[in-house]
């Protein structure tokens, strides 16, 4: 597989602060990563350099290839799928029109502008992928936040980008949702094998099961990255978060527990 994303010795200062130093990273397409680490660890803002938002202070970031600094930023987020939940979206469209403005890049219907009856087909395929074809012409105040986390997903997949960042994608999700969410996501990874994706969470219960690798971020510094059965242990987890952790898997899923001293 190429590689999709390329960090080399990457940092990033705001207001004389250093945000993320010294942070290198290659994902390659396939592959699955988690960025993991403690509330203002570095996690969005290095998945915002990753997702071609931000430059970085020092340091090469490629995406797709095409490096920072170089390119037109506008065009190359085009080629990148970006899922926040905090989406603007305030129109009340239908989840299939939802869906299909991923085409247009943005948060409304363009006037005048008709999709074709492919693009319609790959929209109807990614909503039945996601678990919402029984909500495919329900309208977006009426959905639950785990069917707009699904919907969001959808969209940035209509223009079939390689990559695929997911920002804390679970935030806010009941149990059911949760549950929901992580099922979609391997089955993206099951119908899309050369689809790369970037998850940022702080709970290692979000991870899907395909999840392949992960880094741990600490103080805006990489405290360990490779594949994910060699980085997800108790001992590197409870560094990153500075807690006596013990972490359980079964059956691909993670959990993770406060080891008990004595």
């Amino acid at each position: 597989m190429t590689d999709v994303l390329r960090a080399e010795d990457v940092h990033v200062v705001r207001d004389g602060r250093p945000i993320l130093q010294e942070v290198s990273l290659t994902v390659r397409g396939g592959e699955h990563w988690a960025l993991l680490g403690a509330n203002g660890a570095g996690k969005s803002t290095l998945l915002s350099l990753l997702g071609a938002l931000v430059h970085p202070t020092r340091g090469t970031v490629d995406v797709l290839g095409r490096r920072l600094g170089r390119v037109d930023l506008r065009e190359l987020r085009t080629y990148v799928g970006h899922v926040d939940p905090r989406h603007p979206l305030h129109e009340p469209l239908r989840v299939r029109d939802v869906v299909l403005t991923g085409l247009t890049n943005s948060v409304a219907l363009v006037p005048r502008w008709r999709p074709t009856p492919e693009q319609e087909a790959r929209a109807d395929r990614l909503i039945a992928t996601l678990g919402l074809t029984d909500r495919r012409e329900a309208r977006w105040p009426t959905l639950s936040q785990g069917q707009r986390g699904r919907t969001l997903i959808a969209r940035a997949l209509m223009p079939d980008p390689r990559l695929l960042l997911l920002d804390e994608p679970a935030t806010g999700l009941d149990l059911p949702g949760r549950e929901q969410l992580i099922g979609a996501l391997d089955a993206l990874r099951e119908e899309h094998p050369e689809l790369a994706t970037v998850l940022v969470t702080h709970h290692l219960e979000e991870l899907p099961p395909g999840t392949t690798h992960a880094m741990l971020l600490r103080d805006g510094r990489v405290l360990a990255q490779g594949a994910v059965d060699d980085v997800l242990t108790g001992d590197q987890v409870g560094k990153c978060f500075d807690l006596p952790l013990a972490l359980d898997r079964h059956d691909g899923r993670w959990s993770v527990r406060i080891r008990r001293r004595g």
